[in-house]
């Protein structure tokens, strides 16, 4: 048999890994600590020498099945998962950068990335913002001191497609480290691999566990870069493959040293979630090109922002890398003469939230609330004016979106 599909190979995942009583799921391990009859397997377990678990904040049996089907998505060589995708980011950021260090990233990121981007420059990190839709930019902003590239597949909440694959020729031309945030496209899409990233991150909170009923976040390395190239791997972790260096120091410096643990139950709904990404992704991503499409023609809509219009800028890129899907977020600018807040009131079918990669339509004035701690002049940067809608689309029936949306539009 040929190798099966993503679907197929992410729903009997379960108990292909773990045939326990002939579970279809893998089981849920609450335990804190675990023991050991010969102390030389616990002394060889905290020293790497051996497969195994300690402490739960460094990982369960549970969370290690979750984080074996996400390296499966994204064709890694090891994932770690954590509380949150803020936690994932935090880590590879704090556990792999230092003061003096300089970071290129994309000026097109979800705020409270930026957010934790502002952080790391009060730590002593270089930054560069730039527009990642152009390599050109990302070349030109390197320096002599740069460690690392930063850059979403599709960005939050602009839907702006970085220049991918360029980007990682670039990192890898010149030893760069390259850490791409997976969120928006998902591996369902394309797993990040295939740009060259080093490292992918990914918020197991949206699509992936999809169900808007868990929070998680992971880390997948996928062996494309040599960490013997890199300058701030702890001698101790300087044993073995040398690809595998920079996941073992996310691990030990970020999972276990700053403690953002995924708890087994959680895992256990993550991986339970995932099993029907596939399908998920297929119903939103044709529910977000039917919503575009639509608001597209509306007239007191300025403008629609998504990688399948083919008005978007980035439109060509995003059908040569995902086509044929485009993702389920959309920006919406409303023109100026608008009430935004009236016209949100006014929908039935999608629900005003934060949040993103759910089974429902969410909505939200961007500018007004997961933006508006970075100020105007930060939101001008990312092209968030008062008038921006964030929509991420559910799987509802079409015809009822757009219906919602077209009441809500009607009296302006």
């Amino acid at each position: 048999m040929s190798e099966p599909g993503f679907t197929t190979q992410t729903v009997h995942f379960g108990h292909r890994a773990d045939t326990t009583h002939g579970a279809v799921h893998a089981a849920i391990h609450p335990s804190t600590e675990y023991t050991y009859r010969d102390a030389h397997e616990l002394a060889a377990v905290f020293q790497n020498r051996q497969k195994g678990y300690t402490y739960a904040r460094t990982g369960t049996p549970t969370t290690a099945a979750l984080e074996a089907q996400v390296n499966t998505m994204e064709r890694g060589i090891g994932t770690l998962a954590f509380a949150t995708g803020m936690a994932a980011l935090n880590a590879v950021f704090f556990a792999l950068l230092r003061q003096g260090d300089h970071l290129v990233a994309s000026k097109y990121i979800f705020g409270n990335t930026n957010s934790l981007l502002m952080t790391l420059e009060s730590f002593g990190v270089e930054l560069t913002l730039v527009d990642a839709t152009d390599v050109a930019q990302v070349q030109a902003a390197l320096r002599s001191n740069t460690r690392m590239v930063f850059v979403e597949t599709i960005a939050n909440p602009g839907t702006q497609v970085a220049d991918l694959k360029a980007i990682g020729d670039l990192c890898q031309a010149h030893k760069l480290v390259y850490v791409v945030d997976s969120t928006l496209s998902s591996p369902y899409l394309r797993p990040s691999r295939d740009f060259g990233a080093s490292l992918v991150v990914n918020s197991l909170s949206k699509h992936i566990g999809g169900h808007g009923n868990a929070l998680g976040g992971a880390v997948t390395q996928t062996g494309l870069y040599d960490w013997a190239d890199f300058p701030h791997i702890y001698a101790q972790y300087r044993k073995d493959d040398s690809h595998t260096w920079g996941l073992l120091q996310i691990k030990k410096k970020g999972l276990r040293d700053m403690g953002g643990t995924l708890s087994s139950d959680i895992a256990h709904r993550l991986a339970v979630g995932a099993e029907t990404l596939g399908l998920r992704m297929d119903r939103i991503c044709s529910n977000a090109l039917a919503l575009a499409q639509f608001l597209e023609t509306q007239p007191l809509v300025e403008r629609v922002q998504y990688p399948g219009l083919a008005s978007h800028p980035q439109h060509q890129r995003a059908t040569d890398f995902f086509g044929p899907h485009y993702g389920g977020l959309l920006g919406v600018v409303l023109k100026p003469e608008v009430d935004v807040f009236a016209c949100l009131n006014r929908l039935q079918v999608a629900a005003l939230a934060t949040h993103l990669g759910d089974n429902r339509t969410l909505i939200l004035p961007a500018a007004h609330t997961i933006y508006y701690e970075m100020g105007p002049e930060r939101r001008a940067l990312m092209g968030i004016p008062d008038g921006f809608l964030r929509i991420s689309v559910g799987i509802e029936d079409p015809s009822d979106l757009l219906q919602d949306f077209a009441s809500a539009l009607a009296n302006g």
